[in-house]
């Protein structure tokens, strides 16, 4: 079956081009693009006068794995969802669950480093669960720099699951933050043997930890530039917080200098993680000028209260997701340092999505609307949204071409050494993939909050996946499972 959208506003980042056309799909290709495109018999004929076409948003980090949760990044633009900076291990297992449960979008994961490390440093054997892996963020046995064989041990379960289609590899630095550089910079030899970029959650900034063996943001970009590796910066906003003005130039220096170094944000003052990761111990908030009462439990909503009972929830359940409030939205201040994150030369759209947590326990549902009561951040359901609210329609700062080439075809050049897949997406001329959003440019907005975070977007009137509509006139397609697993190749 063919479909033909007719009379929009197309925009293409791979051409530049921005203007009036049709765009015709068959086959879960995009075959025509022009003006006067006309239908034939059986044909799905759609006017979008008035909207805007492009290439769906490709999520480099994306946390969701559940049909609940990418079904709220559909209605926020997105048709690829995938964790890099996290990764899942076992790789093949964590593609096989996604495939028999089926997806609504595209899916895919980097080599776990965190499960890689535990699994050689503390025994624990990996089961491709985000829960579980957050619940090894607490656990110090990993965090712990390795002995030359359990390093070489680690990096050999790394190299394997690369070998198995993983799209390079996932690197919580940030949550071992006082681990040997010497591994990191091992690490990224690797990867570039392999030609598989590195998705890093650096380690803490010199200002918020003077003892810390390197600077999270310095290293990185020292890294890329000693080794050649492709290096992914995860998340800049809420790694720098206050400090963004000095990793920006930091890392602007580096690429300047030679070091392949990609960055990404989101548009949100508060982050959000299990709450016995390593940066969020007493004297680690501390040293970020922070409180136990920036930290909020996702699940009961419960604000902690003192360090005392900081130290008892990170005990009892140390994979209980949270948020912690790094920057204040109400804040003219610090609203300028996270446009700022955004606005950077080249920086990506990226989520950092979590699943949609139930208090019966479960973080999956195939209702639709959710169920209530549902909790989690609100960047799972509108980062997007956001991002095009506040950079396009209300500060101009990007155009709608700037928006697509953040959101869409920047996050898949990150991808194409590693998953030639790739290179058909994040563009909208012949023979790219269908997968395609279309947008209402005066009323796209976020509709979640920080109380009431499963509100899906508004503004997304048509999204495709494979061309097989996903959202069809601002409603999701409840039947609709087209994703497909994008994998990476190995040398």
């Amino acid at each position: 079956m063919r479909t033909l959208l007719r009379g929009g506003r197309v925009i293409d980042p791979a051409t530049g081009f921005d203007g009036p056309a049709d765009v015709l799909v068959s086959d879960g290709v995009v075959t025509a693009v022009g003006t006067g495109l006309t239908a034939e018999p059986g044909d799905v004929d759609i006017d979008v006068t008035g909207l805007v076409v492009g290439p769906g948003f490709i999520d480099l980090h994306s946390h969701v794995h559940t049909i609940a949760g990418q079904r709220l990044q559909a209605m926020d633009g997105v048709t690829t969802a995938l964790d890099l900076e996290a990764g899942l291990m076992p790789i093949e297992r964590a593609y096989a669950e996604a495939a028999a449960a089926g997806r609504p979008l595209h899916y895919g994961f980097s080599a776990s480093w965190g499960a890689a490390r535990a699994q050689v440093l503390a025994g624990i054997e990996p089961d491709a669960n985000i829960d579980s892996g957050l619940a090894v963020l607490g656990n110090p046995v990993w965090q712990r720099s390795s002995s030359p064989k359990e390093l070489a041990a680690w990096l050999s379960l790394v190299d394997g699951e690369l070998a198995a289609g993983a799209l390079g590899v996932g690197v919580l630095l940030g949550y071992a933050p006082d681990t040997d550089p010497g591994e990191f910079l091992a690490l990224a030899r690797l990867a570039k043997e392999a030609g598989a970029p590195t998705y890093t959650h650096v380690r803490e900034l010199v200002e918020v930890n003077p003892e810390t063996p390197v600077d999270g943001s310095a290293e990185i970009a020292i890294v890329a530039a000693e080794t050649g590796a492709a290096m992914h910066h995860c998340h800049v906003n809420s790694t720098s917080g206050h400090q963004i003005e000095r990793v920006l130039a930091a890392l602007e220096a580096g690429r300047s200098a030679g070091s392949r170094v990609t960055v990404e944000a989101y548009p949100y003052g508060a982050g959000s993680t299990g709450i016995g990761a390593a940066f969020l111990s007493p004297e680690r908030l501390k040293m970020k000028g922070l409180s136990p009462s920036s930290v909020i439990m996702l699940e009961s909503g419960e604000r902690i209260a003192d360090e005392g009972r900081l130290l008892q929830v990170r005990v009892e359940d140390p994979g209980a997701p949270c948020i912690l409030e790094f920057l204040d939205e109400s804040s003219p201040h610090d609203l300028g340092l996270l446009h700022q994150a955004l606005a950077f030369p080249d920086a990506i759209v990226a989520s950092d999505a979590l699943p949609v947590y139930w208090k019966n326990g479960t973080s999956e549902s195939i209702e639709w609307p959710l169920p209530p009561g549902g909790a989690t951040h609100p960047r799972t359901s509108g980062t997007y949204a956001k991002t095009l609210r506040l950079m396009v329609r209300e500060s101009k700062a990007w155009t709608w071409l700037e928006a697509f080439r953040r959101c869409s075809y920047l996050p898949a050049r990150v991808l194409d050494e590693v998953a030639p897949g790739a290179l058909a997406k994040g563009r909208l001329n012949v023979g790219a993939d269908a997968d395609i959003v279309v947008l209402d440019p005066n009323a796209i907005t976020d509709a979640a909050t920080y109380f009431d975070p499963t509100r899906p977007s508004v503004g997304v009137r048509h999204l495709f996946v494979s061309g097989v509509p996903v959202v069809t006139d601002g409603n999701l397609r409840t039947d609709a499972f087209p994703g497909k697993p994008l994998r990476g190749e190995p040398r």
